[in-house]
């Protein structure tokens, strides 16, 4: 049996384990460090129990393998014993009655504080949204909202939190030294240049939205290139679980059929787009529903078509700049470490069937295949596995 060592510093405390690849986060913090305050529910990213800070992010640790986090910082709900914060947001919970049974507690705590942190005072609705993600079957969410209300009540946004957790680990069985405290809310923003040309610059994120670059090189001239991605019906043909149903110069209306496992989803929305045809650059926003699981996402996509750096009058490369936000019970896949790796996965599917289609092959048509995402993260996953097993 294959083995690693997952290095990793939780709570404060350096850990070394050695597991088999395929050893979850959570297996490792209950079973070998005996933190069992990290709850373990539904086993599939989906009821946010699990959920602990890697790096100062919320992430589920039901879903995340041992060694992709080796190097990471982990924090778990033992970890906040003498945070000032955590301690605020316990002593809400308890005033408001915003928890029965427990068992979703240790998450929700650990996303209330992230909130806080990150959001500082907000709105109710604001709360709901992001609490999407970890599911309570015992208190209907009014005490939760109102405990990170309350809370929240006249704080700012952080960047970081001056807190270093000190506690020990079972299995190590002395207490870590103090350590850097990791950042326990968004990067610092960043300007970004729009991927439009002449575009000022734009704020760096948008509350509650994911963002990501990805270049394409395709071997295909840029005029050519141009000119295929003017037909966005066309072109729309390319992406998974993509459609295009109507057209109206600027305006458009489509849809977006995404399969988890045995939950499909189709959004259907509307949305603008408009081009430069100078710049060989544009820009597509829209927004759609979901009826059947009440989910919603928001999304831009600029992009700039330009002569790749070799062979440039027969290649291009494309720069895509995306920006997204999920709410309501698809919001859980909004977070996690593999989300990236999965848009990039689905970006390299879609240029290869634009080039495909460029040069004369016929894109798939008939039925609209749905985006299986979990076929998407299976891909993902045992990518990763070969380039671990050739480092």
């Amino acid at each position: 049996m294959n083995t690693l060592v997952a290095e990793l510093t939780v709570n404060g405390a350096p850990v070394k384990a050695i597991a088999e690849p395929r050893t979850q986060l959570c297996e490792i913090l209950r079973e070998t460090l005996n933190l069992t305050g990290t709850h373990v529910g539904c086993e599939q990213g989906v009821c946010g129990a699990c959920t602990v800070l890697v790096d100062g992010k919320p992430q589920r640790s039901c879903v995340s393998y041992a060694g992709d986090c080796s190097g990471s910082s982990v924090i778990t709900i033992e970890g906040f014993d003498e945070d000032p914060l955590m301690a605020e947001l316990r002593d809400a919970f308890s005033r408001h009655h915003a928890l029965q049974c427990g068992y979703c507690t240790p998450g929700m705590l650990v996303t209330a504080r992230d909130i806080v942190l990150r959001l500082g005072e907000v709105a109710p609705g604001t709360i709901r949204e992001e609490l999407s993600g970890n599911l309570c079957r015992c208190t209907g969410y009014v005490g939760l909202v109102e405990a990170i209300e309350e809370v929240s009540k006249g704080r700012k946004p952080q960047r970081a939190a001056a807190f270093t957790p000190a506690v020990k680990v079972a299995a190590a069985g002395q207490t870590a030294p103090p350590v850097p405290s990791p950042a326990h809310a968004s990067s610092p923003a960043r300007p970004v240049r729009s991927a439009v040309p002449g575009n000022a610059a734009q704020p760096d994120l948008r509350k509650g939205w994911s963002r990501i670059e990805q270049h394409l090189e395709i071997a295909v001239p840029p005029d050519q290139i141009w000119q295929k991605l003017r037909d966005i019906r066309d072109v729309s043909k390319c992406l998974p679980g993509a459609e295009i149903t109507e057209v109206d110069g600027s305006a458009l209306s489509g849809r977006m059929n995404v399969a988890l496992g045995p939950m499909k989803v189709a959004f259907s929305g509307d949305g603008t787009v408009v081009f430069d045809e100078a710049a060989r650059s544009g820009r597509m926003t829209g927004r759609g529903r979901d009826t059947g699981s009440g989910s919603s996402a928001e999304g831009e996509v600029e992009w700039r078509v330009e002569p790749a750096e070799k062979n440039a009058d027969a290649a291009s490369r494309i720069l895509v700049v995306l920006s997204w936000r999920l709410s309501g019970r698809l919001a859980q896949f909004n977070r996690g470490g593999l989300v990236q790796d999965v848009i990039q996965r689905l970006a390299s599917i879609f240029a290869a069937n634009l080039e495909a289609s460029i040069k004369g092959t016929p894109a798939p048509a008939g039925e609209i295949k749905s985006l299986g995402v979990l076929d998407l993260l299976w891909s993902v996953l045992v990518s990763r596995w070969r380039r671990w097993r050739g480092k």
